[in-house]
C-alpha cells in the first residue's frame, strides 16, 4: 500500500489531495458514510451486492464537491497504465502510454472535505491535475502527517487539522493501518481539561502531546479564543489491513472506524460533517478466524483514534489571506 500527497498553498489556495494506492491488482474494499453532508464518488460500487469487489485507488481530497474532480486525474492515469477492471480486449491502437491487452475501467472511489475559501480564494481547489500529482507522488513506508495532501486546509473544532496515520498488529499477526483527514466541526479537545480526547489512546509509536499547565484556566481561555466559528466540515479516511477479507467484512471495518472517530472527536457525524471511511484488504495474508476478525475490527477502531490524535499533533499554524488557523501545540504553548 502506497500513499501520495499533493497540495496547493499560497496565491489564495490552501487545499490538497491524498491518494491511497494498493498494488496493480487493487484491494477488496467497503465503505461506510455517515453525517449530514457527505461528498463522495463511486461509493455505490462498493456495496457487497454489486459487480466489482476491488478498488484500484482511493482518493481523499479538499475542495468539497468540486474536489471530486481529483479522482478523474487518478482514474485517467491508472487507465493509461492498464490498471483497472477489465471491460474487453483492446482493438486497434494502443493507449497513449503504449499499453496493450484489455481495456480497463479503474475503480477509484473518493471522498472530500470542505476547505473552500480557507486560503482566501474560493475557486482555488483541487482538480484532475492535482489528483494525478498525488498519484505520481505515492510511495510506500511512513506517510507524511499534518498539513499535507487533503489535510492542507483542514480544521478541527476551529483549530488546524490535517492528515494523521497510525498502525497496529494484532496478536494473530494481521496489520491494520488508518489514514485520516481530520476536518471536523466537533472538537478534538476536552473543553474541561484542554487535553486531546485521543490522548489516553496514544502509544509509544505516536506523537507525544505537549505538557499541559497545572493551572488550566488560561489554557482553556486560549483554546476558546483560538477556535474559529464552525463551518462545513467532514472527516474522511481509509483503514486497511493485509488480511484477506470479503467486501462485507471490509464494510464492517469501515463501520468500526467511525467508532474510533467518535472517541477522538466530539461531536462526530453532525449535519455539517459528511464523515466517510473506506475499509480495504490487500489479501496478502490468510483470512482470519472469528476471534482474529474480532481483534482486527477492534484494532480498526483503535488506530483511527490514534490517527486523529496524530493529525492534530502534527498540524502547524497556517496564515492565509482568509485568516490564521492556530495549531493545538501553539495554543498550548501560549
Amino acid at each position: 500500500m502506497r500513499v501520495g500527497h499533493a497540495q496547493r498553498i499560497g496565491d489564495g489556495a490552501l487545499t490538497g489531495t491524498t491518494v491511497v494506492l494498493p498494488g496493480s491488482d487493487g484491494a477488496v474494499a467497503g465503505v461506510d458514510v455517515r453525517g449530514g453532508g457527505p461528498g463522495t464518488r463511486e461509493t455505490d460500487a462498493l456495496d457487497p451486492r454489486t459487480l466489482v469487489d476491488r478498488v484500484h485507488a482511493v482518493v481523499l481530497s479538499g475542495g468539497s464537491a468540486y474536489g471530486l474532480a481529483a479522482a478523474t486525474g487518478v482514474m485517467d492515469a491508472l487507465g493509461e497504465a492498464g490498471i483497472g477492471f477489465p471491460v474487453g480486449p483492446r482493438s486497434g491502437e494502443a493507449g497513449a502510454s503504449g499499453a496493450t491487452g484489455a481495456w480497463v475501467v479503474p475503480i477509484v472511489p473518493a471522498a472530500v472535505v470542505f476547505d473552500l475559501g480557507r486560503g482566501g480564494e474560493f475557486r482555488a481547489r483541487p482538480d484532475a491535475g492535482l489528483g494525478a500529482a498525488a498519484l505520481a507522488a505515492a510511495v510506500g513506508g511512513p506517510s507524511p502527517q499534518g498539513v499535507v495532501g487533503a489535510g492542507t486546509g483542514a480544521l478541527v473544532g476551529g483549530l488546524k487539522g490535517g492528515v494523521g496515520t497510525a498502525s497496529e498488529t494484532t496478536l494473530g499477526g494481521d496489520t491494520v493501518t488508518a489514514l485520516c483527514v481530520v476536518n471536523a466541526a466537533g472538537s478534538a479537545v476536552d473543553p474541561r481539561t484542554g487535553a486531546l480526547w485521543s490522548a489516553a489512546h496514544l502509544t509509544a509509536d505516536d506523537a507525544v502531546p505537549p505538557a499541559l499547565p497545572d493551572d488550566r484556566s488560561s489554557l482553556l481561555a486560549r483554546l476558546a479564543a483560538a477556535a474559529a466559528p464552525p463551518t462545513l466540515n467532514t472527516t474522511i479516511g481509509v483503514v486497511w489491513t493485509d488480511a484477506t477479507l470479503t467486501v462485507a467484512q471490509c464494510t464492517k471495518l469501515a463501520a468500526v472506524a467511525h467508532d474510533g472517530l467518535a472517541r477522538a472527536i466530539r461531536p462526530a457525524h453532525g449535519m455539517t460533517d459528511g464523515d466517510t471511511f473506506f475499509g480495504l484488504a490487500t489479501t496478502d495474508r490468510p483470512a482470519p478466524d472469528f476471534p482474529g476478525l474480532q481483534a482486527l475490527l477492534t484494532a480498526g477502531a483503535d488506530v483511527v483514534v490514534r490517527a486523529v490524535g496524530n493529525a492534530v499533533l502534527a498540524a502547524e499554524t497556517v496564515t492565509t489571506a482568509a485568516g490564521t488557523y492556530r495549531s493545538y501545540r501553539d495554543v498550548v504553548a501560549g
